[in-house]
C-alpha cells in the first residue's frame, strides 16, 4: 500500500503536559546521552553496557552478521545467573532482599541474595541429577511464587533452556507447549490461588503429560500436603532436588539460548520465542535503569506474572542483575479487598510500580476512593505497557497515583511499547520528557523504529502505517523454536525490517502512537481508523470504564463497528438498559473522532474475553458477533 493509499494524515492530539520539577528532582536517570550515543555508534553503545555484567569472557564484538541471521556479542561468554546472583551473593548485597512475595492468603516470603543463591544452585544439582543439561528444555507450569523463579534460574544455571507455561492455561495449551519444546522435564505445583480458590495445577500437568513419553520426570512442589491425587508415576519431589550438593553456573556463549516463551496467542497459533543469555540480558537490564529509573536501593513491585514477557524480564531477570529488590504477589490485584494493592505498596515502600493498562482502569471503575487510606508518595515512576494506554486511564492514574501534573506531584506515570518478540522496552515515555497522552513515546537508545507502507517506504508524519524495527538490537528474539520459516518471516514481510504486526503514526517531533494490531483495523465507507482510536474515545466518556471495538461486514459501508463497553461503577446497572445511554455513548464518539466512527451498535456487557496476560481477543467478540468458530480458547481467561 502506497503512501497515497492511505487514509488521510490523522491529527495527534496537542495535549503536552511537563513533568513537574518535584517529579525530575527525584529521578535517576537522563537517557538523552545514550540515545546520542547508541544512533553515534551503536555497537561500542552496547558493549559498553554489555561489560557492566559479569562474563566469564568478555565480549569484543557487538552485532554481526545480518538479519535474521545476526547475533549480539557473539565472541563473549556467560551466563546469566553470574550477573543476577553470584556477584551479589559475593558481597554486600548478600543479605539485601532480593525477592518479597506475597500470596492472597496473606503469606509473605522474603528471600536475601544469599539465600536465593544457594537455593537456586541447590535446585540446579538437583535437576542435573535428573540429567538436565546444557541445551535441555524444561517446562514450568508454576503459580506465581519464589519457587517458580528458582525453578527458572536452576534451568539457566545448568545452560538449560527453560520454557515457563502460564499457570493457568489448560491441558491442551501445556500439552502443546511441551511437545513443541521437545521437554524431558516439567515442573509444578500441587496448587495456586486466585480469587480464594485452589487452582488444581498438578491434575492438568498429569494430564498434559499422560501420553506424553518424552517427559522422563514430573517435579511436584506440594505446598498443601493434604491435597491428594493420584500420582503420575513419573512424578518427583520438588525438595528432593535440594539434596544434592550445589551446582555452579555453566558458561555458555553469549547466542546461547536461555528460554522459550510462547506468545499469548490472541493474534494466532502460539509461537516459541527464543531468547539468549548474552543479548537479551543485556537489554532487559539496560532498560530496568534507563527507561524505569530503577536502582539496586529500590524496591520494584511488578505486577506481572513469570508465565509472562514482562514477568520474565522485570520480576526475575532484570532486578536481579540490577542488585534491586522486587516485590510480587500470587493473586487478583483487587483480591481479598480493592486495597490490597495498594496497601502493599505503602507497606514496602514501592519506588516504582511496573503494571497493565488494565489494572488502572480496573480501579479507575472501583472509584479513587479505594486508595485514600494509603500513602503512596514514595512512587516515583508507574509504567504501563501490555496494551493500549489510553488517555483516560493515563489522566485518572496521574492525578489519584502520581498526585497530577502541579509542582508537589510525586510520581509520573509513562507509557512504553515492547513485544516478547522484542525483550525489552523499544518505544517509551521517559518520565524526564512531556507527557503525551495517547502517544507511547519515542525509541529508546538503540532503537531504529520508522513508519512505513507494504513497500518498506517511510510515511509522512500523522499517517497511519506498518510500524517496523529498521536494525536489530540486543534483546531483540534470535528464532522461533522448530520453526525458522516463521521467524525469516517476520524480516522478509517487509524490505524495511522487522514487521511488527502493529499499525502506527508517528508526529513531528518523533512520538509514536500505537493503533492496534494490522488486523484491528477499521475499514468504514473508505476511511480507515485503528480500533484503539475508537476504544480511547469510548473509555473518554463519563460512563464508561473499559471498551473493545470490532469491525463486522456491512453492505455499504465495508464493515460496521460494533462496541462493547464496560460502565463505571458509578452508573446503575438500570441505566445500562437505557437507549438513551447508548446513543449518548454514540454521540460522544462521533463527536470525538467525526463521522467515520459512527457506531453500528452499542452492547453493554459485564467483561470482555481477554488473554490471561489481559489482551482483548477481539476475534472472540468478532466470531460470536457473526456466529463462527471462535477458535483456540486455551489462552481465555477463565
Amino acid at each position: 500500500m502506497s503512501e497515497s493509499d492511505q487514509a488521510a494524515p490523522i491529527a495527534p492530539s496537542a495535549e503536552r503536559f511537563p513533568v513537574p520539577q518535584s517529579v525530575l528532582a527525584r529521578l535517576r536517570s537522563d537517557p538523552q546521552a545514550d540515545i546520542d550515543a547508541a544512533a553515534a555508534d551503536p555497537d561500542a553503545f552496547w558493549l559498553a553496557q554489555a561489560r557492566k555484567l559479569e562474563w566469564t569472557r568478555e565480549p569484543t564484538q557487538g552485532l554481526s552478521g545480518e538479519a535474521p541471521n545476526f547475533q549480539w556479542f557473539a565472541d563473549g561468554e556467560t551466563n546469566v545467573t553470574l550477573s543476577a546472583l553470584d556477584r551479589h551473593a559475593r558481597g554486600a548485597a548478600r543479605t539485601r532482599a532480593a525477592f518479597i512475595w506475597l500470596s492472597e492468603t496473606g503469606e509473605e516470603q522474603v528471600l536475601t541474595y544469599g539465600m536465593l543463591h544457594e537455593r537456586v544452585e541447590r535446585a540446579a544439582a538437583g535437576l542435573r541429577a535428573l540429567g538436565v543439561g546444557l541445551g535441555e528444555r524444561v517446562v514450568i507450569y508454576m503459580p506465581l511464587t519464589p519457587e517458580g523463579c528458582i525453578a527458572m534460574l536452576a534451568c539457566a544455571r545448568l545452560g538449560a533452556v527453560h520454557s515457563v507455561v502460564y499457570a493457568g492455561l489448560g491441558v491442551g495449551a501445556l500439552r502443546d507447549r511441551i511437545t513443541d519444546a521437545g521437554a524431558r522435564v516439567v515442573i509444578t505445583a500441587d496448587v495456586g490461588y486466585r480469587r480464594g480458590k485452589l487452582v488444581d495445577l498438578y491434575s492438568v500437568a498429569a494430564e498434559a503429560v499422560a501420553d506424553l513419553p518424552q517427559v522422563q520426570h514430573l517435579v511436584l512442589w506440594e505446598r498443601i500436603k493434604t491435597f491428594s491425587r493420584e500420582h503420575d508415576p513419573r512424578t518427583v519431589a520438588w525438595e528432593s532436588l535440594f539434596t544434592h550438593g550445589r551446582a555452579a553456573a555453566a558458561p555458555v556463549g553469549a547466542e546461547h539460548p536461555l528460554y522459550i516463551l510462547y506468545t499469548s496467542g490472541s493474534t494466532g497459533k502460539p509461537k516459541g520465542v527464543v531468547h539468549t543469555h548474552g543479548g537479551y540480558i543485556v537489554g532487559t537490564a539496560y532498560h530496568l535503569g534507563a527507561l524505569f529509573d530503577v536502582t539496586e536501593s529500590d524496591v520494584f513491585f511488578c505486577t506481572s506474572d513469570i508465565g509472562w514477557i514482562v514477568g520474565h524480564g522485570y520480576i526475575v531477570y532484570g532486578p536481579l542483575v540490577a542488585g534491586a529488590t522486587v516485590l510480587f504477589r500470587e493473586g487478583a490485584p483487587d483480591y481479598p479487598d480493592p486495597g490490597i494493592l495498594w496497601r502493599s505498596t505503602e507497606k514496602y515502600g514501592v519506588d516504582v510500580l511496573f503494571t497493565a493498562p488494565t489494572t488502572l482502569r480496573l480501579f479507575m471503575k472501583l472509584g479513587a476512593e479505594v486508595l485514600e487510606p494509603y500513602d503512596l508518595s514514595r512512587l516515583r515512576v508507574i509504567a504501563c505497557a501490555g496494551e493500549a494506554l489510553n488517555p483516560e486511564a493515563w489522566r485518572w492514574a496521574q492525578q489519584h497515583l502520581g498526585g497530577g501534573l502541579e509542582e508537589g506531584a510525586h510520581a509520573i506515570v509513562i507509557d512504553h511499547w515492547w513485544q516478547t518478540e522484542l525483550g525489552a522496552p523499544t518505544l517509551g515515555s521517559h518520565p524526564r520528557w512531556d507527557a503525551r497522552p495517547g502517544f507511547v513515546g519515542r525509541p529508546l537508545a538503540g532503537v531504529v523504529a520508522d513508519v512505513v507502507d507494504e513497500a518498506g517506504n517511510s510515511l509522512s508524519d500523522n499517517v497511519q502505517g506498518q510500524l517496523v524495527i529498521r536494525r536489530p538490537f540486543p534483546s531483540m528474539m534470535r528464532g522461533i523454536h522448530g520453526n525458522p520459516e516463521k521467524y525469516a518471516q517476520v524480516w522478509s514481510e517487509n524490505p524495511a525490517g522487522y514487521l511488527s504486526g502493529d499499525l502506527a503514526l508517528r508526529d513531528a517531533d518523533g512520538c509514536f502512537s500505537i493503533l492496534g494490531r494490522a488486523d484491528d483495523v477499521l475499514s468504514v465507507a473508505g476511511h480507515r481508523i485503528g480500533s484503539s482510536d475508537v476504544e480511547d474515545a469510548l473509555v473518554s466518556h463519563p460512563a464508561v470504564a473499559e471498551a473493545a471495538v470490532i469491525g463486522i461486514p456491512d453492505d455499504l459501508k465495508g464493515q460496521s463497528i460494533i462496541a462493547y463497553v464496560i460502565l463505571l461503577a458509578s452508573h446503575s446497572a438500570a441505566e445500562a438498559s437505557l437507549p438513551g445511554l447508548r446513543a449518548s455513548i454514540g454521540e460522544h464518539v462521533r463527536r470525538e473522532l467525526g463521522p467515520i466512527a459512527t457506531l453500528g451498535r452499542v452492547e453493554i456487557v459485564t467483561a470482555l474475553p481477554k488473554t490471561r496476560s489481559g489482551k482483548i481477543m477481539r476475534r472472540v467478540l468478532r466470531a460470536q458477533a457473526l456466529g463462527e468458530d471462535p477458535g483456540d480458547l486455551t489462552t481465555l481467561e477463565g
